[in-house]
């Protein structure tokens, strides 16, 4: 059984997203981490409604956890248009998309999670729905079938994903505005921590917060859970308020060090140094040798290793680098590969 990862960028369940929602921003203004982003929303919806037309429809793309369901309810907001949410697996015929398409009402909002996820043959009735606000579908068989024209009305498709590589290019270029999300400076991850605090009525002093936003991995979902994990510690073993000495211990308890990272995360570094010599391993024997599967170290161990640059990613596997050996504090036996990312070792 997988072990709960709660610096996890993922959503952990029904209730961890209750209070995801809870927390949101609801308007562009609230909006943090996503300046440029925020920028070219306003002039797209301003322009949109002072034409009185949908705005153009929105693809979101980058790691989970950074706000692409957020600004999906806030663009429907800002538009004054009621929002409808699903996700890519969850339309697995045509018939769910036009169902869904045509309960749609003028200058709606339809918010498509993991929309790489669509089917080839979805796609196909999406493609005239975006750009013509109509639908084409055959009834009957053989000699007697036909097609039958269905008109829409107007709309915004907002589409996210975490894998913006498998979009097929005609679903990608009828997107009008695209944005990559990346990760939150530590500054704007204790604006955000801030401002749930305040939504939250908790008292909290400003290193409790500079803390809190260190270790959340450049994430603002992640920022929101411990802060609730600190505030039931602060709650249960103080009175209440956040301080650096209450956060301090709060996360200790989570083990969750300086730098965001948890026991899972110190496991793999601990494995693959000890037992496989600091790597190139593949990623395969990590995840027996550990017990876990190895979709839950691909999609949310290594990501942030690999972009604090413990780890380093190669053809023939993954190796430790110098910097994961310091945070350790364990000495190299022998040189360490990848540490520097040589050319001639080209990476994964």
């Amino acid at each position: 059984m997988a072990r709960q990862k709660i610096i996890s960028s993922q959503s952990t369940g029904p209730e961890d997203e209750q209070l995801n929602i809870t927390l949101r921003p609801t308007m562009l203004d609230e909006c943090i981490g996503t300046a440029e982003l925020v920028a070219k929303l306003k002039i797209a919806i301003t322009a949109a409604r002072q034409r009185g037309e949908p705005m153009e429809h929105v693809m979101l793309h980058g790691p989970p956890g950074l706000g692409k369901t957020t600004m999906a309810y806030v663009i429907a907001n800002e538009m004054g248009a009621s929002i409808k949410v699903t996700s890519g697996p969850a339309i697995s015929r045509p018939s769910d998309l036009i169902g869904i398409l045509t309960n749609l009402q003028a200058g709606d909002v339809l918010f498509i999670d993991e929309i790489h996820r669509l089917s080839p043959a979805v796609e196909e009735y999406i493609y005239p729905a975006m750009e013509e606000f109509k639908v084409d579908f055959v009834v009957d068989s053989g000699m007697h079938s036909r097609t039958i024209n269905l008109p829409l009305k107007p709309f915004t498709l907002l589409g996210a994903t975490t894998r913006a590589g498998l979009l097929s290019p005609p679903l990608r270029t009828r997107f009008g505005i695209q944005h990559h999300l990346t990760f939150w400076t530590p500054e704007d991850l204790g604006r955000r921590v801030r401002m749930s605090a305040r939504m939250l009525n908790i008292a909290y002093d400003e290193p409790a917060v500079e803390q809190i936003a260190r270790r959340a991995r450049g994430t603002p979902r992640i920022a929101n859970r411990l802060l609730r994990r600190c505030r039931d510690y602060a709650q249960v073993k103080g009175d209440g308020r956040l301080t650096e000495p209450m956060v301090q211990a709060a996360l200790d308890l989570e083990g969750i060090d300086q730098l965001g990272l948890d026991e899972l995360d110190r496991a793999f570094l601990r494995t693959v140094i000890d037992i496989y010599r600091g790597g190139p391993v593949g990623i395969e024997a990590v995840a027996a040798t550990l017990g876990e599967e190895t979709d839950t170290l691909v999609d949310v161990v290594e990501p942030y290793l690999l972009q604090i640059g413990m780890i380093a990613r190669t053809r023939r596997g993954r190796s430790v680098t110098i910097r994961g050996y310091d945070h350790l504090g364990v000495k190299p036996a022998a040189p360490v590969e990848g540490a520097l990312f040589d050319p001639s070792e080209p990476p994964e």
